[in-house]
């Protein structure tokens, strides 16, 4: 059986998706759908799939198996619930919604509807971090000490001026935790478990007419006791390959983009030469430190892959909507702290009442 896609919202990563669906087995793009008609037909020629600009129309087309969302941070909520309603199955790029309370929305449609949800958060998929992964599951690192994330990126005053949205809480829902770090958000605490305490600064240094942060930093406090930084910019030129560290008290592992640069335990193992020697000097898909389009749509397609597989497996996807929720709610722990200035504690009771400033 070929589950048949149909991909809301038609900018720059809607075109990855198209060509990650291409890749996988067993999945074909057959509709797209877009406000704007040229945006839609031209995704359409480019991809070879029907056009809609009504949304309710392209539900109701029977080819449609499973609906993609691509549209601003800010309105992915919208389409993934006309899409469960419509029993469709629903993937979310990142982040899967801008506050807890749509994020629980989309959720609980999806369960209501019987319908999987998934979160694109492709970096899990690189073969570098399935064998951190894979390490940290075998207790090689003894006790889990530090887990730190930096993404020192950097975004041209033009790229925020493209679009309207960006640079904006109410579509964007933040600046370069949201919507650029929140990958390595996401592998922190899918690697170094829960984070239960947050202290963070955010600031709006470089850009004008935006809203929201170009700068950030914060401190995390893990429910294992183990301690984390977090650090991410869109300021920083021309930007530099972002970078996970995990240490324990038996090892410790460094990755930048998808290259290993340090893998190294107490305990050896015989694997360890050959994942260096497969994992070091790859950079296989590009980064996206200066260019948010460089990047490669490879590890969308494993991910892709993995939500059709679990459709047949009738198993949940790797990246389930509970586990999209988690860097949300982490990311506006991170706003709360710096906007307070004291330490907020995980898990959040409700929605952060963030300033809502204006564009300048």
């Amino acid at each position: 059986m070929a589950y048949g896609f149909g991909v809301v919202g038609c900018g720059m990563i809607a075109g990855f998706h198209a060509r990650a669906i291409a890749d996988v087995r067993g999945a074909r793009l057959v509709a797209c759908c877009d406000v704007r008609e040229e945006a839609a037909k031209g995704f359409a020629a480019q991809h070879g799939c029907r056009d809609y600009t009504d949304l309710r129309a392209m539900l109701a087309d029977t080819n449609v198996d499973i609906v993609t969302v691509t549209t601003p941070s800010g309105s992915h909520l919208e389409p993934a619930v006309a899409a469960a309603r419509a029993g469709k199955h629903v993937i979310v790029e990142k982040p899967l919604e801008i506050t807890l309370k749509r994020c629980d929305r989309i959720i609980n449609e999806c369960k209501k509807n019987k319908v999987k949800l998934g979160t694109i958060f492709q970096s899990r998929f690189h073969d570098s971090l399935i064998e951190l992964r894979r390490a940290v599951d075998e207790k090689r690192f003894g006790r889990l000490i530090m887990g730190d994330a930096y993404v020192k990126w950097y975004r041209s005053q033009q790229y925020y001026d493209s679009g309207a949205w960006r640079g904006t809480w109410e579509l964007d829902g933040g600046g370069a935790l949201m919507n650029q770090a929140i990958h390595n958000v996401d592998l922190l605490t899918w690697l170094m478990g829960p984070v239960v305490e947050i202290r963070a600064h955010t600031a709006t240094l470089a850009h004008k007419r935006i809203a929201v942060e170009d700068v950030a930093t914060g401190s995390l406090r893990f429910a294992n006791g183990a301690l984390g930084v977090i650090e991410a910019s869109t300021a920083v030129y021309p930007g530099s390959p972002k970078r996970l560290e995990i240490r324990g008290t038996e090892g410790s592992v460094v990755i930048e983009e998808d290259d290993i640069v340090e893998w190294n335990f107490a305990k050896k193992s015989r694997r360890d030469a050959t994942i260096l020697r497969r994992m070091q000097k790859k950079k296989s898909g590009g980064g996206g430190a200066s260019d948010p389009a460089a990047i490669s749509h490879e590890t969308h397609a494993r991910q892709f892959r993995d939500f059709v597989e679990a459709l047949g497996k009738r198993r949940a996807p790797a990246v389930d909507g509970a586990e999209g929720r988690r860097s949300v709610e982490i990311i506006l722990g991170l706003y709360r702290a710096a906007e307070s200035g004291k330490p907020v504690s995980l898990p959040l009771k409700s929605d952060p009442v963030l300033q809502k400033r204006k564009k300048k």
